[in-house]
C-alpha cells in the first residue's frame, strides 16, 4: 500500500452556522450598525457565518469587496452566500465563499395562502424539553452542540472550546470558551455560568465578544446571560 493511502479520510459532518441576514446593501449603513451593536471593533475574534441575502433587492450589486472586510473587523467571517438565485454562486466564488441555496421560494412564485379553515382546538400538554448533560470538562478545540434542547455542563469550557444549544446553556463550572444559546433562533434561550469568564457569547444570534476586562460584578462569579430588546443582558445571579 501507498504511504500516503491513509493520510487523510472523508466523513460526514453537521455544521450548524449562523446566518447574518442584510436587509440593506449600503455598506456604510451597516458600519455604523454593527459599531452601534458591537462597539468600534478590531481583530476581534473570527465567527463562521453565513451571509443571507435574500432581502437585498440587487445582491449581484453588492460591494462584497468592501463589505467582507468590514464584517471581519467585528470578528463576522462570512463563508457562504445564501440566496434561491444560483446565478450568485459565481459571486461567491470570486470572494473565495461557498453557495448555499435557500430551500424558501422567491417571494413571486409564492403561491397566495388559502383562506384558513377554522378546527377544532385541542388542548394538549407541551412537547417535553430535552437535555444534554455533559460531565467532562470541554477542552480547547471541542464543540458541543445539544440539538433541539438545553445543554448542562458540569465541568470546565476551556478557552477555544464551544458549546452550542438550540435552548439554554448551564455551565457549572468555569465558562473560559464560546457560548452560543438559541442557536435556532430561540430568542428566549439564556446562559448560566457559575464562574463567567466566557471569550463570546450568543443568544439567538446576537453575539458579543469578550475583548475587555469583564466588570468585577460579573468577572468569574454566577451570571445569567439575556436578551433584552434586541441586546445581550449579563448579570449577577441573585440580583
Amino acid at each position: 500500500m501507498s504511504p500516503v493511502a491513509n493520510a487523510f479520510d472523508i466523513k460526514s459532518a453537521s455544521l450548524d452556522l449562523l446566518a447574518l441576514i442584510l436587509r440593506t446593501g449600503d455598506v456604510a449603513e451597516l458600519s455604523s450598525a454593527l459599531e452601534a451593536r458591537f462597539g468600534v471593533a478590531a481583530n476581534a475574534p473570527s465567527e463562521a457565518f453565513v451571509l443571507d441575502v435574500e432581502n437585498i433587492a440587487d445582491p449581484g450589486a453588492l460591494d462584497l469587496g468592501a463589505l467582507l472586510p468590514l464584517l471581519g473587523r467585528h470578528g463576522i467571517r462570512a463563508v457562504a452566500l445564501r440566496h434561491p438565485d444560483t446565478s450568485l454562486a459565481d459571486l461567491a466564488s470570486r470572494y473565495g465563499m461557498a453557495y448555499v441555496h435557500s430551500a424558501a421560494q422567491a417571494r413571486s412564485a409564492q403561491p397566495a395562502p388559502e383562506p384558513a379553515k377554522p378546527e377544532a382546538v385541542v388542548p394538549s400538554a407541551p412537547p417535553p424539553v430535552s437535555a444534554m448533560i455533559v460531565d467532562r470538562p470541554v477542552r480547547a478545540g471541542q464543540q458541543i452542540y445539544a440539538r433541539g434542547g438545553d445543554l448542562i455542563v458540569l465541568a470546565m469550557v476551556s478557552a477555544g472550546a464551544e458549546v452550542i444549544a438550540d435552548g439554554n446553556i448551564h455551565v457549572y463550572a468555569p465558562l473560559r470558551g464560546r457560548a452560543l444559546a438559541g442557536a435556532r433562533g430561540n430568542a428566549d434561550a439564556r446562559i448560566f455560568a457559575r464562574s463567567m469568564e466566557a471569550e463570546l457569547v450568543s443568544i439567538a444570534g446576537v453575539y458579543r465578544t469578550i475583548e475587555q476586562a469583564l466588570p468585577d460584578s460579573i468577572m468569574g462569579k454566577p451570571t445569567q446571560i439575556f436578551l433584552e430588546n434586541e441586546r445581550l443582558v449579563m448579570t449577577a445571579l441573585g440580583e
